[in-house]
């Protein structure tokens, strides 16, 4: 087989194959490539040699079995028997659910997680977002600081662990949905440096020098990013990707990478004949990231819309600190306005950042499935302190009007794992790294952030401590008991009626309609022939909906978390405290 990789500085590269190390020559077209022809077979280990140094990983590697300081290891990716037959699923219609893989189950792995998806193909999920699984220092860890961007999570099973996954997935109608970092990797395990200008000092990010997306050998570090985002969507069959963070990419070439990557993808798609997605999480609040290429944009498919998330949060807690503080100050409006607009910040002032942020979105034109709606997201909860979800303090009623908001509301829902039955455990920050250093910096950094905001430091979770893993995985007998068990028929009663009802699946932002009192915390839109409303106050609400509504057959209950009747001959609606209802006109 050909070994190859990109050493443009190097003056010689070895490739040490099953023990033995062998020159490898310079490439006459490629400028910077080195290759060798080698017999080598699944699982042969090896790795290369830089000017007589010592043995790196492969940095295209697909399996990094002892780890990212480890040697790789060959991977044949014709040889999984694919079972399921599979002609992908589009993201209109689709209700996504994120998952962690290292915390789903006890187990940890790709196949005890596969044998879980039942229950979400019986809940209504239509695709399955997998939190990064590239290979990271230790076992156990969000996933965040992977290297080896071309490769999978060892003990979460390795390649042939996620090709069973998504066959499993895919036999159960879900697509599946992976989460990539293209913007920074992980401080160790990183050998990219050693092999070429990955990064460039002419960017700073959070975590230091950019990755190399525009200054000299940025081709070749495109190239890499590109061929492991379509490795992904190609070999493992994987139907989308979540590119993180995609705000802190540094880019100032006229073609960004961005627009590079949805031209691709695109483009496998039609090769491939199924449908394949883009989902940025970005902090922009400009449309511009999803619309078409041919009208201007980058062309992403959708992006996370945290506007709504930190509108809904706002409107359920009460909390106003941080980033919150914009959204607090009349969270049942921001509620609606997100509703009708998508972004809160459409051009207004942000008293957090301290300027004006955000683009207007063009409701006429723009679909609503291009932006995704969650109560509750990794970020959002393993950001926290103490990790704790809504349900650790948000009643059953407050947790259902959550459910009500996001699955009959016009974005692209997304729950996030154990929201759909209020899941007592936490999501906490964890990590396994081997470096003590690392370790003890990441310990002391965490504790230091959240004392600013007047938290004890002994009670944060200690990030390296298994416990703190451990508390974080899913109580799997919760589901069948209450109140777990009500929220969870909530859940799927209102993902049926999502998947069966035409005016919920609507992509006409425009076309909703909103209605709300910020006294008496209730919040009322028209969707089509539909009426939603929900109710946040610890009283009764009396909400008009329109005069005369009962006498001509109209306000069909379709679904309602407490008895609720329909409205009275003047349009009222009694709704109880802490309540939501769904409503049908006949």
């Amino acid at each position: 087989m050909l070994f190859e990789v990109w050493a443009p500085e190097a003056d010689s590269v070895g490739l040490r194959l099953a023990g033995a190390l062998r020159p490898m020559t310079r490439d006459e077209v490629r400028t910077g490539w080195w290759t060798a022809d080698a017999e080598a077979a699944d699982g042969d280990r090896y790795g290369f040699v830089l000017d007589d140094g010592p043995v790196l990983p492969d940095p295209r590697s697909r399996r990094q079995p002892d780890g990212p300081d480890g040697e790789s290891a060959v991977v044949d990716q014709e040889a999984y028997p694919w079972r399921a037959g599979w002609t992908g699923r589009g993201l209109p219609g689709a209700v996504l659910y994120e998952l962690h893989i290292g915390t789903y189950t006890e187990e940890g792995t790709f196949d005890a997680a596969a044998a879980r998806l039942p229950h979400l193909a019986e809940l209504g999920i239509t695709h399955v977002s997998l939190m990064p699984v590239c290979p990271f220092p230790g076992t156990h860890g969000w996933g965040y600081e992977g290297v080896s961007l071309w490769a999978v999570h060892q003990p979460y099973g390795g390649p042939d662990g996620l090709k069973r996954f998504v066959d499993t997935a895919h036999g159960l109608g879900l697509a599946v949905v992976l989460d990539v970092v293209h913007n920074h990797l992980g401080p160790s395990g990183n050998y990219l440096p050693a092999f070429g200008p990955y990064f460039t000092e002419t960017h700073h990010t959070p975590w230091g020098a950019a990755v190399n997306l525009d200054a000299a050998g940025s081709d070749e570090v495109r190239g890499y990013l590109l061929g492991s985002a379509l490795g992904w969507l190609r070999d493992y069959r994987l139907d989308g990707l979540r590119l993180d963070a995609v705000h802190a990419l540094a880019d100032t070439r006229a073609l960004t990478f961005l627009e590079e990557l949805s031209t691709e993808v695109d483009a496998l798609a039609a090769e491939l004949g199924r449908p394949l997605a883009l989902i940025a999480e970005s902090d922009l609040c400009d449309p511009r990231t999803t619309t078409p290429r041919a009208e201007g944009g980058i062309g992403l498919h959708a992006q996370w819309n945290d506007d709504f998330h930190h509108a809904l949060h706002t409107a359920l807690t009460g909390e106003s600190q941080g980033y919150y503080a914009d959204f607090a100050t009349a969270p049942m409006a921001a509620v609606a306005k997100t509703v009708t607009s998508a972004f809160f910040h459409n051009g207004t002032y942000s008293a957090f950042r301290g300027r004006t942020h955000g683009r207007p979105v063009d409701t006429a034109r723009t679909p609503a499935t291009r932006f995704v709606g969650y109560a509750q997201t990794h970020d959002q909860i393993g950001n926290r302190a103490l990790g704790d979800r809504l349900s650790a303090t948000l009643s059953p009623g407050l947790l259902a009007c959550a459910a009500a908001l996001v699955l009959t509301g016009p974005f692209t829902p997304m729950l996030f794992m154990g929201e759909e039955w209020g899941a007592r455990t936490p999501w906490q920050f964890f990590t396994d790294h081997t470096d003590a250093a690392l370790a003890e910096a990441v310990r002391n950094g965490r504790r230091r952030e959240f004392a600013a905001h007047g938290w004890a430091a002994d009670d944060i979770p200690d990030p390296q401590d298994p416990a703190t893993r451990d508390r974080s995985c899913l109580d799997w007998t919760e589901p069948g008991r209450e109140p777990h068990a009500r929220l969870h028929a909530w859940y799927r009663e209102l993902i049926a009626l999502r998947r069966t009802v035409p005016d919920l699946s609507d992509p006409d932002l425009a076309a909703v309609k909103t209605a709300h009192d910020e006294q008496g915390r209730w919040l009322a839109y028209r969707r089509g022939d539909l009426r939603i409303a929900v109710n946040l106050d610890e009283k009764p609400a009396t909400i008009p909906l329109g005069g005369g509504r009962n006498r001509t057959g109209m306000g069909r209950v379709l679904a309602a978390w407490e008895p609720v009747a329909a409205p009275d001959a003047d349009g009222l609606l009694h709704l109880p405290p802490e309540s939501s209802v769904v409503l049908a006109d006949d």
